[in-house]
């Protein structure tokens, strides 16, 4: 298994009536390591990370996580793959740290490691001080660095994110950096689509489309 890439696209192609929508794309992502993908609105980045999360079709080609189709029916591909692709839903009535908490429990059971576990990712991302909040009272920043909170307390094996530096100040995009890299070098395989010149520096490959 050790050779076996956590993600690889073999001329992954979308087509949609008549228009490409992610042009043929080879490329593969060895385990361990934070890759990011590029290029202007409309070249595919999305697509191609939905793709990946099985939830958009390709006209022509493959996507593989770990050497296989993608089938999030499956429990061990859900437990394999983390996203923030599509917003997160939050609930309005439970505080930031209870929704945290609960995610994580949901994986790991409901234990004191599990509060620390997610008291630990809200730490990480400088929500320490916001944990009694409700999502109603964060600013869009803080909204967003509450669902990178979502999709990092989970396991998994893969992340997919799509612009996780959207509505961040500079600071906050170093923080989350930071932690990208960390969680690369502890093992998971990242794919990053971004416009941020930090995050692009920070990577071990980059993958341009269009």
């Amino acid at each position: 298994m050790s050779g076996v890439p956590a993600l690889a696209a073999k001329g992954a192609t979308v087509v949609l009536d008549g228009t490409t929508l992610l042009a043929p794309t080879t490329f593969a992502v060895p385990p361990g390591e934070f890759w990011c993908l590029t290029g202007s609105n409309g070249s595919g980045k999305t697509t191609l990370l939905r793709a990946f999360l099985g939830s958009r079709r390709l006209t022509d080609g493959a996507v593989l996580v770990r050497g296989e189709a993608i089938d999030m029916a499956r429990p061990r591909h859900r437990r394999l793959v983390a996203s923030l692709v599509e917003p997160v839903p939050v609930a309005r009535d439970m505080t930031l740290h209870e929704q945290v908490s609960m995610v994580a429990a949901s994986w790991y059971g409901n234990s004191t490691a599990t509060g620390e576990r997610a008291g630990e990712v809200i730490g990480r991302l400088g929500l320490a001080g916001l944990g009694e909040r409700f999502p109603s009272q964060l600013s869009s920043g803080q909204l967003q660095l509450f669902s990178l909170a979502l999709t990092l307390v989970r396991p998994a094996d893969v992340v997919l994110l799509d612009e996780p530096e959207r509505h961040l100040d500079s600071d906050r995009v170093d923080l989350v950096t930071e932690l990208l890299m960390e969680r690369a070098e502890q093992g998971t395989s990242f794919l990053v689509a971004t416009h941020e010149s930090v995050v692009v520096e920070a990577c071990d490959g980059v993958m341009e489309l269009g």
